[in-house]
């Protein structure tokens, strides 16, 4: 009699065992998403589909190359527009007085996260929003334009890159003078609406006196009419090379520039690779590739619940050095063997 009453106690534990299982696996499954950051959860919902705006003083079809190059980089995160993101694009073609309505466009319809390119769509972001997480992609100065609190600690809603805008300009310049070594007056480039104190012109100012150049600053709308003044007021002034400052404006309409620095004979240095494969004679300066693929990071993890402040806003680290060996050429200049062996590349 006592066997078959210890099988019927065994018999009434187990089921209770398996029931106290299923119990705090199905309470774990529940409480789980709760502990999760919310971004992340919702980053992981079948369907849901994420918004990111994008805004820029500049033109589409200026900004497509380096657009393609974002995109690319957020697919291999996962991220597909049309599956579970969508871009909503605003472009000012270089009108900065439109930014300001387009930032609020974009909040209004709930934006889930803007990116920004440059300085004027940046501040015209964050004047619209403090809550919608802002990720800028080439900024000078993004402490001194009141963007972020610190590089290291941005805190509010702002993070990114930054280019280094102001030494950048300064190494063009020297650049410029080992390729011409009877270098002595260089046009300057800015456009107009921007301000005349800004980094860019200051650290020049400063680099010339150590360089024993001399710059004509040559304020201009970057459009057909006031680029082809800008370059007749070049001539005129017997102007030996030219430069345009870092300014998205200029880097849409590089093409043009570029013709014209062709027609008028004038050597000329570019901030980005892109002017050089548009026929252009040198460019130093940032990666800008590289730098809208390192946004792409940062839109990764704050759609997937990180914090904007907490992310650190990281500059420029990649840098290259471009000579177009045919342009040289075309205005009869050689450059010297020093300063090609520097380049990472020649176009021949």
């Amino acid at each position: 009699m006592r066997a078959p009453s210890k099988q019927k106690v065994v018999s009434r534990k187990q089921p209770r065992k398996k029931h106290t299982r299923r119990g705090v696996i199905v309470f774990f499954c529940l409480l789980l998403p709760a502990l999760l950051p919310t971004g992340f959860s919702d980053a992981q919902q079948p369907g849901k589909i994420f918004r990111i705006g994008f805004l820029d003083s500049s033109t589409a079809s200026g900004s497509a190359v380096l657009l393609e190059a974002f995109r690319q980089e957020l697919s291999k995160f996962g991220w597909t527009v049309g599956k579970n993101i969508t871009i909503e694009y605003r472009f000012a073609e270089n009108k900065n007085d439109r930014l300001p309505e387009f930032a609020a466009d974009l909040v209004r319809q709930k934006i889930d996260l803007i990116v920004v390119s440059g300085g004027p769509a940046a501040l015209a972001a964050k004047r619209a929003t403090t809550t919608i997480p802002i990720v800028m992609v080439n900024l000078s100065d993004p402490v001194g334009q009141g963007l972020v609190a610190s590089l290291a600690r941005p805190e509010g809603n702002v993070t990114g890159l930054s280019f280094l805008a102001g030494e950048l300009g300064t190494k063009r310049l020297e650049v410029l003078k080992d390729a011409l070594p009877n270098l002595a007056r260089v046009g300057v480039l800015w456009p107009a609406g921007f301000s005349a104190t800004g980094p860019q012109l200051k650290e020049l100012r400063l680099a010339v006196v150590a360089l024993k150049l001399k710059i004509e600053e040559i304020e201009t709308q970057a459009d057909a009419k006031g680029l082809e003044s800008a370059f007749q007021t070049a001539k005129q002034k017997q102007i030996n090379a030219i430069m345009p400052t870092a300014y998205r404006a200029f880097f849409t309409e590089r093409k043009r520039i570029v013709e014209l620095a062709a027609k008028y004979r004038f050597p000329a240095i570019y901030f980005q690779r892109e002017f050089v494969d548009e026929g252009g004679l040198m460019s130093y300066g940032a990666d800008y590739d590289d730098l809208f693929r390192r946004a792409a990071h940062y839109v990764d993890k704050i759609l997937k619940g990180a914090k904007p402040g907490d992310l650190p806003v990281q500059q420029a680290t990649k840098f290259e050095f471009v000579v177009n060996l045919k342009a040289a050429k075309q205005i009869g200049l050689t450059i010297p063997i020093e300063v090609l062996a520097r380049a990472d590349k020649v176009i021949k």
